[in-house]
């Protein structure tokens, strides 16, 4: 089942069939974290995430992924407002819209990584590790 949510002329959806690829690749190729993120592992992650598009009318706006296994994690990423949106809160909003989102409600544990934006996600219930010292990471260079 998708869901779509409303703030005046604007649309946050999860149904697949409203998403515009080239408009998820052509800000993800201008962000600091998938600048050189090749094509076809965007379109991999797409199909195997829970999707939030941000629509004013036809035209895709933002985006959000959330990797899951709906049962303990969930983590947010790739989020944006395309930069002629930045400024009226639908960055809050879809924050707001993916942590309140119905079938992630019962997941203990979410996590996200942020450069610059440590604010927007605190005010989305987000806070910084509690216990950093307890997480590891493989890293691979690459996509």
């Amino acid at each position: 089942m998708y869901h779509e949510y409303y703030n005046g002329p604007f649309v946050i959806s999860t149904a697949p069939s409203r998403l515009n690829f080239e408009a998820i690749c052509g800000f993800l190729s201008r962000s600091y974290w998938a600048n050189s993120r090749p094509k076809e592992v965007i379109a991999h992650s797409i199909e195997h995430s829970l999707n939030f598009g941000v629509y004013d009318g036809q035209e895709q706006v933002g985006y959000a992924r959330v990797i899951t296994d709906y049962a303990t994690f969930v983590y947010l990423c790739d989020v944006y407002i395309h930069e002629a949106y930045r400024g009226h809160g639908l960055g809050k909003w879809l924050v707001k819209v993916v942590t309140n989102y119905p079938e992630l409600q019962p997941l203990r544990r979410w996590i996200l990584a942020t450069r610059d934006a440590h604010e927007l996600y605190r005010k989305g219930g987000f806070s910084e590790l509690a216990a950093p010292e307890k997480w590891m990471e493989i890293f691979r260079n690459g996509s």
